[in-house]
This record gives C-alpha cells, sequence and structure tokens, in this order.
C-alpha cells in the first residue's frame, strides 16, 4: 500500500524497476545520514563493476561497523546457478541482527528479493526487525512487490525510487522517534540514547 496519512509509517519499501540503480540510492541515503548523526544499522549494497561496466562482485556495508561482507561467489562465465556467497549471507544476517538488538534508530537492508519472497535470504531478519518495532527501509524489484506485501500487510509504505521520496518519508518519521514516549525503560532507553 502507499501511505497517504501525514504520519509516515515505520516501514518503507522502494519499489524498484529493473533499470533503476536502487542499491547507490539507498547507500548514499544511508551513509548521508549516518554523516549527520543518525543512528543506523543494517546493510546496504555496494556492486563492483569492471572497465565496461558489467556487475563483477556484490559486496554488502554494514552500516554499524564499516566492514564490507563480500556476497558472490565467482563462478565460470558458464555458469547459470546463483551467484550469492551463503558464508557472506550469514554474515549480512548476523549485522541486521546486530542493528535490531543495538537500537539503530533505522534498520537498512537492501533488498526484500526473491530469496526473501521464497522464504529465504534475510526474510527472517526482516520479520526481527518488524516485531521489534524497529522502523526499516529496504528496497523491493516491481516482480516482487506482491510478495512483500503479503509478507507485511497494511504496515507500511511503497515509495518511489528516488532520493526525494525516501527523504520524504525519513523526515516525517525521525522526529517522533525523538519523542521520548518512542523510547523503552533501562537498557533500551540506553541504546536510544543519540536520539532520546
Amino acid at each position: 500500500m502507499t501511505d497517504s496519512s501525514a504520519e509516515a509509517p515505520r516501514i518503507a519499501a522502494i519499489i524498484y524497476r529493473a533499470d533503476d540503480d536502487v542499491d547507490a540510492l539507498l547507500a548514499e541515503f544511508a551513509f548521508a545520514r549516518l554523516a549527520a548523526g543518525d543512528r543506523l544499522g543494517g546493510i546496504v549494497q555496494r556492486n563492483i563493476k569492471d572497465a565496461a561496466g558489467k556487475k563483477i562482485d556484490m559486496q554488502l556495508i554494514d552500516l554499524m561497523t564499516g566492514e564490507a561482507i563480500g556476497i558472490s561467489q565467482t563462478l565460470g562465465s558458464g555458469a547459470g546457478s546463483c551467484k550469492l556467497d551463503a558464508g557472506g549471507l550469514a554474515e549480512s544476517a548476523q549485522a541486521v541482527t546486530r542493528a535490531v538488538a543495538g537500537g539503530a534508530a533505522l534498520v537498512v537492508i537492501n533488498k526484500f528479493s526473491k530469496q526473501e519472497a521464497s522464504g529465504q535470504g534475510l526474510r527472517n531478519e526482516f520479520a526481527e526487525a518488524i516485531v521489534a518495532g524497529r522502523p526499516l527501509l529496504t528496497a523491493v524489484p516491481e516482480k516482487c512487490a506482491d510478495a512483500w506485501r503479503e509478507f507485511i500487510g497494511d504496515e507500511g509504505a511503497e515509495l518511489p525510487c528516488s532520493r526525494a521520496a525516501i527523504e520524504t518519508w525519513w523526515a516525517g518519521l525521525a522526529p517522533r522517534l525523538a519523542e521520548p514516549s518512542t523510547c523503552g525503560t533501562n537498557a533500551d532507553e540506553h541504546a536510544h540514547k543519540t536520539i532520546c
């Protein structure tokens, strides 16, 4: 669903087409928010390209540590199987879990795509962030939008693939995170000290 109410929902998905560079868009937004002092956690994707502009490697960047996590397997040029590395995906799942447990003001997960739509990938980590009540931003390819809607129900906003749309959503949500009523007690208050 696309939210038209004045209060921004805590969950937002950028719905994108195959020719959109959603990875760069999401990473630029996340790094700009980190530079502004917002407490973000989770992962964004960095694509490594050759001189001709062809994607040759994929990394996920842990927003809490800045560490790059390799998620590509080097397969032969004729390989037709999935290029995702299981070890890298497991490490990226831990990065999301740390963000949720560490009280990130915003959890970013690079994509809800075909793996998550089929019940695999980072689907459990998406659920973990949602159940914990953490604000969540992700990207969803158009072909997986129905699976995303089924997964979250009426809980989120759908954003066009534009920086302005993401900034508008965050601007509507961030002030609510700074309100004392949104903070927990004890350890949770300590985890939120940068925004409360």
